[in-house]
């Protein structure tokens, strides 16, 4: 996997971030999404880096980055620190401005980059998410369903960590499973990656931070309400979730919410499920490659 790309560590104020750098050209941010890695890009990243600088780091408290304490607030994993790390990395590298694609919590962090640092941002493209706040003010029977595992690590510790780290690989296959609509899509190269860098006491209490956050990542989402963001946004998502009814595609009109949030928002549903990158790898790298490179 990653034929061609270097990897680096780059320390920033907050946390050492783990990455990975490949190809020539404009720079393009790839953030990961729950409970994976760098990895996850494996499938589109060869091709992207034929046309861009390529940088896929591992979010702070995921894959080999570091994985810091949360603090009483979880202010250590708000999707604001979570979104200075990324800055930090992009500007060590000599990249100013540049554009993001993100996925699951990825997304989110680029969502609050974007908001934080909009001279940053060239273009974003969102992957199979909604706002953070959209979930909350939207929970339904479905939704509360498909997102359990929400609920479950904003309890305090440690009842998630005892619970997923009693049976971690039995959580991460049957959760990833859950939310795979093509069988075979995420390889057992990659699970095993994925499984590496999740299956310690930090790597799950870090993910539980990052979600125990959203108190405080809805709050900074309050205080930005009703300011629009002005660069061009890609909304992806999976359209064939028939095995997790619940998600934001099945319960909100996905277009709709980000269209409330920004001036210039399009996309589409692909025929996968949640993780577009691996289940639909061609047909997600076509859509971000058209939508990047227009002028």
């Amino acid at each position: 996997m990653f034929k061609g790309f270097e990897r680096a560590r780059i320390e920033t104020p907050g946390a050492t971030i783990n990455l990975l750098r490949g190809g020539d050209g404009p720079p393009l941010l790839l953030l990961h999404g729950y409970p994976q890695t760098h990895v996850m890009w494996h499938k589109v990243a060869p091709e992207l880096a034929r046309h861009f600088t390529v940088v896929a780091p591992d979010l702070r408290g995921y894959g080999d980055s570091d994985k810091p304490a949360g603090g009483g607030d979880h202010a250590a994993y708000s999707k604001r620190a979570m979104a200075e790390d990324q800055v930090r990395v992009m500007a060590a590298l000599g990249f100013e401005r540049f554009d993001v694609v993100g996925h699951d919590r990825g997304a989110r962090v680029g969502h609050r980059l974007v908001l934080d640092h909009p001279d940053r941002v060239r273009r974003q493209v969102v992957l199979d998410v909604v706002a953070t706040d959209e979930i909350f003010a939207n929970v339904d029977a479905r939704l509360a369903t498909a997102y359990f595992h929400w609920f479950m690590m904003l309890q305090p510790e440690p009842l998630a960590e005892t619970l997923i780290g009693n049976a971690t690989e039995f959580y991460m296959r049957w959760l990833m499973g859950r939310w795979c609509t093509v069988p075979g899509a995420v390889t057992e190269e990659a699970f095993t990656e994925y499984f590496r860098c999740f299956n310690t006491p930090e790597a799950v209490h870090a993910a539980c931070e990052d979600y125990r956050a959203a108190p405080l990542d809805i709050a900074h989402n309050e205080v930005d309400r009703g300011r629009m963001l002005e660069c061009p946004i890609l909304v992806l998502w999976g359209g064939a979730q028939t095995q997790h009814p619940g998600w934001p595609s099945m319960s909100l009109d996905i277009l709709e919410t980000w269209r409330r949030r920004a001036t210039d928002v399009r996309g589409r549903g692909l025929a996968c499920g949640h993780f577009l990158p691996e289940e639909a790898p061609e047909e997600t790298t076509a859509e971000i490659l058209a939508f990047l490179r227009q002028e």
